[in-house]
């Protein structure tokens, strides 16, 4: 089984000079699935055709709390008919809440991401969630009886042990990236340690957060291995069970047979 990269966003414009030459290269290097992950409605569209092209991307249509001053029932019209028809589009994502940047209000960021959450009921798709210094509101959402139903990922985990048992309780599965090799990661170390593998996916957030040893440079798929080897040192296993165990949940979460 090739490795399965759950978060990426090869939109991006740190990929503007290089796209087409970097993603030839990720089936040539074990990558076997990618999915390119919606944060803003320009870059939900630029998902939905970067998949179009590659056999091995797929899309994620959502917009990302920072960006929600922008949406409006009309986009969500346009996700609601992608997810419905393109066969290409797995999940609602990124969606949830992030007051690191505060903007816009946290109201504002609250009601697009419930309406993004009932978008996902209504599609039957998976959710890809991302939460920054939100913790509590995140949680009292997410974990309410509204959304018993719903299936995701936390994505780029960074809170407690104990919160991850809240979210793996109730079935989610818990995104691990490069930050997982850094020095300060305590939290996110001990929640790899306590968390079974089976819920367990790994991502890359590419261009962001690239792992050591190539902190600070542009991140990419490539860099996936770094990712995999210290998690596999974390659970005492080997790489390679790391890379069909996170396929394989990959593979349950998203419906891809």
């Amino acid at each position: 089984m090739g490795i399965f990269e759950s978060h990426a966003h090869y939109d991006d414009e740190a990929f503007n000079d290089d796209r087409e030459e970097m993603l030839k290269k990720l089936p040539e290097s074990g990558i076997e699935y990618v999915v390119n992950v919606g944060a803003s409605c320009a870059s939900t569209k630029a998902c939905i055709a970067l998949a179009k092209e590659y056999d091995y991307i797929y899309a994620a249509v959502g917009v990302h709390p920072n960006e929600t001053a922008e949406l409006e029932e009309e986009f969500i019209a346009y996700m609601k008919a992608q997810a419905m028809t393109n066969s290409k589009v797995l999940a609602i994502g990124e969606i949830g809440l992030d007051y690191y940047w505060n903007e816009p209000e946290p109201a504002i960021q609250k009601k697009w991401f419930i309406r993004q959450l009932d978008l996902a009921i209504e599609v039957d798709k998976p959710v890809i969630i991302h939460s920054r210094e939100a913790a509590k509101d995140t949680a009292d959402i997410l974990l309410s009886d509204s959304y018993k139903d719903i299936r995701g990922v936390i994505h780029c985990y960074s809170y407690s042990p104990e919160m991850a048992k809240s979210y793996l309780d109730r079935g989610f599965y818990l995104g691990v990236g490069g930050v997982v090799t850094y020095k300060n990661a305590k939290k996110l170390v001990e929640t790899v340690e306590m968390m079974p593998l089976s819920q367990l996916l790994i991502e890359t957030d590419s261009p962001y957060l690239s792992p050591v040893p190539n902190r600070g440079k542009r991140n990419s798929s490539l860099n996936l291995p770094y990712i995999v080897d210290k998690i596999a040192q974390l659970k005492g296993v080997t790489p390679q069970q790391v890379i069909d165990a996170t396929c394989e949940n990959a593979r349950r979460l998203f419906k891809i047979n």
